[in-house]
Order: C-alpha cells, then sequence, then structure tokens
C-alpha cells in the first residue's frame, strides 16, 4: 500500500489519563513514519476527554464502550495496523518510546522477525523492582524456557515488537492479561527468529496505578501450558 507506514504503534489504555498524551507525544517524536492506534479499553476516568483533544492525523482512536481487558484491545488495535513493524506500547510510561528505535533495528537490518525489550538483562536504567513481581517474572520465564526449549529473560515484557508477517500469522483469542503469555507461545512456536535487548523500566506501585497482581502469574503459568499444546 502507497500509504503504509513503517512502524504501527499499539496503545491499549485503561484509566491512564495522566500519561496518556505525554505517551503519544513520545510516539510523535520517534524518527519514523508511523501510525498510532489507541484503545481506549472502557476508561472510567478522564481518559476518553484527554483522547477526544488530540488532532493528529496519524492517531487513530477506537473505544470500547466497557472495560473488556488487555488482550480485547490489543486485538482491536492489531486488526488496524498498516505498519510493517507493529509494536505495543502501554500508555502508563513504564516503558519508555527511546527504546524502540534499538528494538526495531534488528528487525530493519533482517536479522529478526520479533524483538523482546527485556527488563531484566542490565544496561538500561531501572526502577528497584517489587521482589515478588521479579520472583514472578523469573519463573515464568523460566517456564517458558522450558515448554518452549528458549531462553528468553523477560518473557512477560510489554515491549514486543514484530515484522507485520508475523502478527498475521498470529490467532489471538485472550481478553485479559494473558494476552502477553499467548502472545510469546504462539510467537515460539511460529519458530520466527527472536532476539532480545536491554530496555530501562520505570516501575509503578500499586500506589501508583500499577494493575497486576499475583492472580496475573497464576492465569500466565496455565496459559502457557495450555497453548503449548493447543492452538
Amino acid at each position: 500500500m502507497p500509504d503504509r507506514p513503517q512502524l504501527t504503534l499499539v496503545v491499549p489504555v485503561y484509566d491512564e489519563q495522566a500519561t496518556v498524551l505525554e505517551v503519544i507525544d513520545r510516539l510523535h517524536a520517534l524518527p519514523f513514519s508511523k501510525q498510532i492506534v489507541v484503545v481506549d479499553d472502557g476508561s472510567t476516568d478522564g481518559t476518553a476527554a484527554k483522547l477526544a483533544t488530540l488532532d493528529h492525523p496519524d492517531v487513530e482512536v477506537v473505544r470500547h464502550h466497557s472495560n473488556r481487558g488487555k488482550g480485547a484491545a490489543l486485538r482491536t488495535g492489531f486488526a488496524l495496523a498498516r505498519g510493517r513493524i507493529v509494536a505495543v506500547q502501554d500508555a502508563d510510561l513504564e516503558y519508555d518510546p527511546v527504546d524502540l528505535p534499538a528494538l526495531m533495528q534488528p528487525i530493519l537490518d533482517g536479522k529478526a522477525d520479533v524483538v523482546y525489550g527485556s527488563r531484566l538483562s542490565g544496561g538500561r536504567p531501572q526502577r528497584v523492582f517489587l521482589f515478588w513481581h521479579l520472583v514472578g517474572n523469573r519463573v515464568l520465564s523460566l517456564l517458558t524456557n522450558v515448554l518452549f526449549n528458549t531462553t528468553l529473560s523477560d518473557m512477560e515484557t510489554g515491549y514486543k515488537v514484530m515484522r507485520r508477517e508475523v502478527l498475521d500469522g498470529l490467532r489471538l483469542r485472550s481478553d485479559d492479561f494473558t494476552i502477553e503469555p499467548e502472545l510469546t507461545a504462539k510467537i515460539l512456536k511460529g519458530r520466527w527468529r527472536v532476539y532480545e535487548l536491554p530496555i530501562a523500566y520505570y516501575g509503578r506501585s500499586y500506589d501508583e496505578g500499577k494493575k497486576i497482581t499475583w492472580r496475573h502469574g497464576v492465569t500466565a503459568v496455565l496459559a502457557l501450558f495450555r497453548y503449548r499444546f493447543s492452538d
């Protein structure tokens, strides 16, 4: 397509009025032709009003009338993606878009099909983790490596960047946070060339709005086994 951008950024949003516009501004600063698809997943704060102020030709805003979950928001955004490369960008500023050009480079160089931004490989600024979140992440990554015979250090990372052809080959089903293990499982089962690079991580506390809990770790374990042995 003549108007096909180099990069599509899918931004799932739920109650992030304090940060969503800054995230979009940072995405605008990236040195690529881009499409930014923002999916407001039924926010109940002032997020929708903030998004209504946007007037950029490369930003598309879609709203779910009720909160359906991160997986549903990503699937909505992926269905609209036109870019040659597709990336996920959370709206909470835990991940800094300044890392995206480096994550895209192995794909642009023809060496990778998928690049994961690892919060656990060092070399970039890291806010000190919540201990049990770190333990849970390492357990999930170890389980992923055992089940899929790989060496990922951070399978739950929010920064997953992929060639459009990879996305086109994925049949995604999850509505909630199990979209993360589902994406990883199906990418690894597809035998795509996966690389990891270190990224900065500015994690939030629960008081600051963090939404992941230990229950999501349990569902992630179940999802890894389910998608390892079925579609």
